[in-house]
């Protein structure tokens, strides 16, 4: 059973993670064991050398990690993360999918797939959540 009503009510509550939300990030679906997430590349999210920051790609991916497990028990806390890089984005968007591998009575572990507009893999988060 999801904790948010529909999409509209978990934009709202998410509206409260300014880090992600700030930098452009928008929650754009919500299943009940998964998010997508997507943000338009800007200048803002450029490192020195002009590739997409590594810490904005990982901030993309937390926050559809955030937002799918938060559906299904509110609140949740990331446990543990790990994040692989695979390929520099090519495209103008990134989008982050989020899907549930394991949902247990006080844990929960899901993936997140990092893409561009161009259907490149970019990277794959894993997290663990804890539910307080």
């Amino acid at each position: 059973m999801s904790t948010f009503s529909s999409l509209e009510e978990a934009q709202a509550y998410f509206q409260g993670d300014r880090f992600a939300t700030e930098a452009g990030m928008t929650l754009d679906a919500l299943g009940e064991n998964s998010s997508v997430c997507s943000v338009t590349l800007t200048e803002r999210h450029r490192n020195a050398n002009g590739g997409v920051m590594g810490g904005a790609i990982f901030t993309l991916a937390d926050f559809a990690f955030a937002a799918a497990v938060n559906n299904v028990h509110r609140p949740t806390v990331a446990q543990q993360v790990s994040i692989n890089y695979l390929s520099a984005p090519r495209g103008r968007k990134l989008t982050a999918a989020a899907r549930c591998v394991k949902d247990g009575r006080t844990t929960c572990v899901y993936v997140v797939d990092v893409t561009d507009d161009t259907g490149r893999a970019v990277a794959q988060f894993v997290g663990t959540g804890y539910k307080l």
